[in-house]
């Protein structure tokens, strides 16, 4: 199989804590109004600041340096340095304090919004506007563009990572059960059911990170009260002690109680849950596209991946929501320096956008929010869908905690195992993430 992009084009294509106080201040020294529009290269470098856990970007990236970006390389060279995800925030403070920041690097999700110190001291790159004048705008993806503004607010980040998320199912315990796919939460209700009584898990999940059964309540909304149902908890227009909220919890809740997420589901982990899956004791999984990777591994996939199929989370009869709005995410923010933009950096980006999303698909099988405009051959066939699914989309959701303080965030994932073990009841637990929510105002 290969996967052919709808149009082919020609195109030129770095530890110290920040007292809290300084630190705004500091950064506000930093801003650079001319930015974009200065015209001139102060950057020596095309220096790349990458999470240490994550090496697809820094690796491609560097591929593509001695490749089909070497000529922006000879004028720019790729300088590549990694850091802890878990001290993206604290280094990024520091970088800008010190007028040091990277020509592009990740960051903190709260530090790029309008409102975060990078965001509103005008130190970020507006994709949007800059790509559009290069004429490689159309290279992003509609569903990535969703996604991306839907978390930063604007469109700050480039899509390096992209994952969808739905329900892996095997098809050989589906269809060995009667079983379709489901395109109902009653149909799923019904048929994760059946399932049981054949003797298998029916919905595998790693209980006990807690986001994987928050991800069910987030969709459960989604598909009942709209795509923006979760930012109307967010503006204070609706709680989530609301009657149709609770009802979201409550469905998910049922779940547990029907033993439907097996035995032992909120100590489970994820080696374990993706074990489960790909040896055939669980009929389904709800996950995201990063399970790519594992699905298309013999030595952990022993039902083949021909077995499996991918759908999306079901939708709700009568729901303001529909299942061709996939629950996305974009992965941790990279962003460009303003200041450092110029002619040179513009190249390297106008060489991305046209190249990263086939060479990272063909390189290391990854999907992202690129579009492919050349052809990769020998994609396994549900990489392929996926990334159909990723060409296609227009419209994203987010998850359920993706506007959410970190308060919040924590709650809502370690108390959701009370919920599905019936220890906690969904008005209670909805009624400890609202008041989280109200005391962070």
């Amino acid at each position: 199989m290969f996967l052919t992009p709808p149009t082919r084009r020609t195109r030129r294509l770095t530890t110290l804590v920040v007292a809290a106080g300084a630190t705004a201040a500091l950064l506000a020294g930093c801003a650079d109004s001319g930015g974009s529009t200065s015209g001139g290269d102060s950057a020596t470098a095309f220096s790349l600041l990458t999470p240490a856990e994550n090496k697809v970007i820094a690796s491609e990236l560097t591929t593509l340096s001695t490749g089909q970006c070497s000529a922006e390389n000879t004028a720019l060279p790729l300088d590549s340095q990694t850091v802890a995800q878990a001290d993206v925030v604290q280094k990024i403070t520091l970088l800008a304090s010190q007028d040091a920041l990277p020509v592009q690097f990740v960051a903190g999700t709260a530090q790029v919004k309008p409102d975060g110190d990078l965001g509103k001291n005008g130190l970020l790159l507006d994709y949007e506007k800059t790509l559009t004048d290069l004429g490689v705008w159309d290279d992003i993806l509609p569903a990535a563009v969703s996604t991306i503004k839907s978390v930063y607010g604007g469109m700050v980040s480039l899509p390096y990572q992209y994952n969808i998320e739905g329900i892996f199912y095997n098809k050989q315990l589906f269809a060995a059960n009667g079983i379709q796919e489901p395109k109902t939460w009653d149909e799923l209700v019904a048929a994760l059911t059946t399932l049981k009584a054949a003797g298998v898990v029916p919905l595998t999940e790693a209980g006990n990170q807690g986001w994987p059964i928050t991800r069910l309540i987030g969709n459960y909304i989604f598909r009942d009260l709209g795509p923006d149902a979760m930012k109307a908890i967010k503006d204070g227009s609706a709680k989530l002690t609301d009657p149709e909220y609770v009802k979201a919890a409550q469905a998910i809740a049922d779940l547990g109680a029907a033993g439907l997420f097996g035995e032992g589901i909120t100590s489970r982990d994820t080696d374990t849950a993706n074990a489960q899956f790909l040896s055939g004791q669980a009929a389904a999984t709800y996950n995201g596209s990063w399970f790519l990777a594992n699905l298309n591994d013999p030595a952990q996939n022993k039902i083949g991946a021909e077995n499996v199929g991918f759908m999306p989370f079901p939708n709700d009869a009568g729901g303001k929501g529909d299942s061709s709005q996939w629950p996305a995410n974009a992965g941790a923010a990279m962003a460009t320096s303003q200041k450092l933009y110029g002619p040179k950096v513009g190249d390297w980006l106008s060489c991305i956008a046209t190249n990263y999303g086939s060479a990272v698909m063909k390189d290391q099988g990854v999907i992202s929010g690129f579009k492919l405009n050349t052809p990769v051959e020998d994609v396994p066939p549900l990489t392929g869908e996926l990334q159909g699914i990723v060409n296609d989309a227009t419209q994203t959701v987010l998850w359920f905690e993706a506007l959410m303080d970190a308060k919040t965030t924590k709650d809502a994932q370690t108390n959701v195992a009370l919920l599905i073990s019936g220890s906690m009841s969904a008005q209670d637990y909805m009624a400890l993430l609202q008041s989280d929510l109200d005391q962070a105002k």
